[in-house]
């Protein structure tokens, strides 16, 4: 079999799908390592083992999975969302450990881009084992991976503004009221979003407004282990009792209201994924600046006439200088349109 022909195979597509969920589920878990899923195939082609990249300090996905299948990966192909690695660092690299299991066929979606850990394709084919690259790789790189490509090629965190509006765009009535434009279900993927985060990212004038605690909660109401990094821009002053201060979550203070010093400076901290979940004036300021890489919104059959515009100034005199942006995703979501956008490059 050709290695166009293995390396497209049902099982090896089927493989990769899996793969790309077992990186979502730790996404937000890895920082700033890649949330990485890698299932183990046998020779023939049955699953026999599954892992994913755990925090700083564990194992990589390909280790993980290595160890689900023990003896039966001898022989056996690999399916990884990102080209294994060849630098060592905290760990060993993937592409050693995936010599030492005897592996013979490795195909993954996306070619690391960072210099110091990129090359596991050539080593692994130094050893003569078969490797295919590029396997669903736009599937895959819309992922999980997504903040982590993003900050390794441009070494800012990537930003999702997610917000939750009215049919006619409205995200508070005119008395200020808010509480709830969106419909539970729209809620509950909003906070697995939140929960795939590194960091949130809010101004003073929604911690005034709202008093919102930025944490990420179970389908109970409990709080997750893992929680994002909670982040308050602006110079104004807030409460001490707010309940972005308490202790359920790490928080941090910025002062002013630049988006490119805030991003540089959570660079500086490993962060590679924000959600801008702050006000209409903080989303105008990152999106003048061009620091807005993936929306999701919210829409709700409700019209207000009034109230508070989901964005605002965004630095748009004319139509034609209007910041264009191309659907990948409108689907329902409860009684809400669920909108996932992207800029347009072009």
């Amino acid at each position: 079999m050709s290695e166009a022909e293995w390396a497209r195979s049902p099982a090896v597509l089927g493989a990769m799908r899996r793969a790309a969920e077992l990186g979502q589920e730790v996404l937000g878990t890895t920082s700033p390592n890649p949330p990485v899923g890698c299932v183990i195939l046998d020779r023939r082609e049955r699953v026999v083992g599954t892992g994913a990249t755990r925090p700083v300090g564990g194992e990589h996905a390909e280790v993980m999975a290595l160890r689900a299948a023990g003896e039966a990966a001898s022989g056996g192909t690999a399916v990884v969302t990102l080209e294994p690695c060849a630098h060592t660092g905290r760990t060993g690299a993937c592409a050693s450990a995936l010599l030492a299991a005897g592996i013979a066929r490795v195909a993954y979606a996306v070619a690391d881009p960072n210099p110091v850990a990129s090359g596991g394709e050539v080593m692994l084919r130094a050893e003569g084992v078969s490797v295919a690259g590029g396997i669903l790789e736009s599937e895959v790189s819309g992922g999980a991976l997504r903040p982590w490509l993003h900050f390794t090629r441009t070494g800012l965190p990537h930003v999702t503004w997610k917000y939750a509006a009215s049919l006619d765009g409205r995200s508070a009535a005119s008395d200020g009221t808010s509480q709830w434009i969106s419909s539970e279900a729209s809620r509950a993927r909003a906070h697995r979003i939140r929960a795939g985060s590194d960091a949130v990212l809010v101004g003073t004038g929604t911690v005034l407004a709202d008093d919102p605690r930025l944490t990420v909660r179970d389908e109970n109401g409990s709080p997750l282990p893992e929680q994002p990094l909670r982040v308050v821009v602006g110079d104004r002053e807030i409460p001490g009792s707010a309940n972005v201060l308490d202790d359920s979550a790490p928080t941090i203070r910025l002062s002013g209201g630049d988006p490119d010093h805030a991003l540089r400076l959570l660079a500086e901290r490993g962060v590679t994924g924000v959600m801008l979940e702050g006000g209409p004036t903080l989303a105008g300021a990152f999106l003048r600046a061009g620091r807005i890489d993936l929306v999701e919104a919210f829409v709700a059959p409700t019209l207000l006439g009034s109230g508070s515009a989901a964005l605002g100034d965004a630095g748009v005199a004319s139509l034609s200088r209007a910041w264009r942006f191309y659907f990948e995703r409108v689907t329902m979501c409860g009684q809400d349109v669920w909108i996932s956008a992207v800029p347009f490059e072009g």
